[in-house]
């Protein structure tokens, strides 16, 4: 039986560009309703993944995602705010797209149909069995990501894949699948819409629940998070202050900048 794409089966709407404006909107904001539904039917198998993963890195391994379009923006996007929120090294989560840094932000044809050049992406990075590799992949049919991840199986890394169709081949690739089953786009085969948003919010999961595994978080705050605006260091003040029971702003401020996050001058106030 061949490989149903129900990312690609028509959309339930028809005569899009005779829709009035708000009607437009109310169908769309109808759509991407159902989408949470869907992540929630995923969590076993997202935990799955979450809990492997945070095995790897809490033995000092990394977490790569990659991927080709949408889904490697996506990848890039949730990798890059590691950092600055829970002050880990920019090395730790890293996001490859297909077509490289060109194509975060323009089309780079025919990119993700290379079925090599995932893995030669990866090795640039020396990649190994201490590390884990996640594939995004809204069709689930992506070469460029199967690739990869076929490889990374052959050398024993640790492998899972974020998709939007079932039983798709990426998933056959991967150790530990998720799929998010969406249905068809509002817009007919724009994955970037209800199948983008699942990816987002499995990516937020992910990496904000292994984050907490890897002790960056403390209570619901972010105490480890970058200090590099005024928005981020009044935030850190207020942390401090409510975490030393210091009502003085200015002192707390002081104490933040002059250690350079919220532990570390909660760490050296206590001592």
């Amino acid at each position: 039986m061949a490989f149903e794409k129900i990312t690609e089966q028509p959309s339930n709407y028809r005569h899009l560009e005779k829709m009035p404006l708000g009607e437009l909107l109310v169908n769309i904001n109808n759509e991407d309703a159902t989408v949470p539904a869907a992540v929630k039917k995923a969590i076993p198998q997202i935990e799955k993944l979450a809990e492997a993963a945070a095995d790897k890195m809490l033995m000092g391994g990394r977490m790569f995602y990659i991927g080709a379009g949408t889904s490697g923006r996506l990848g890039i996007v949730d990798a890059s705010e590691c950092p600055p929120t829970y002050g880990v090294p920019h090395g730790l989560v890293i996001g490859i797209i297909a077509g490289g840094d060109k194509a975060i932000t323009t089309a780079v044809e025919f990119a993700e149909d290379d079925r090599e050049q995932g893995w030669k992406d990866l090795q640039t990075y020396n990649v190994s069995d201490k590390d884990v590799v996640i594939g995004i992949a809204a069709s689930g049919t992506t070469p460029y990501v199967i690739g990869a991840l076929e490889e990374c199986r052959k050398r024993g890394i640790l492998t899972g894949n974020i998709s939007c169709n079932p039983d798709s081949p990426v998933s056959a690739a991967a150790d530990y699948p998720i799929e998010v089953v969406v249905g068809p786009e509002f817009v007919t085969g724009s994955t970037r819409m209800k199948s983008g948003t699942a990816q987002k919010l499995v990516l937020n999961m992910i990496s904000t629940a292994i984050m907490i595994q890897l002790g960056r978080v403390e209570d619901n705050k972010m105490v480890n998070m970058q200090l590099t605006n005024d928005k981020l260091v009044d935030r850190g003040t207020r942390i401090l202050m409510e975490r030393i029971k210091l009502s003085d702003y200015e002192k707390a401020k002081s104490l933040l900048l002059k250690h350079g996050s919220v532990k570390k001058a909660a760490d050296a106030f206590v001592l």
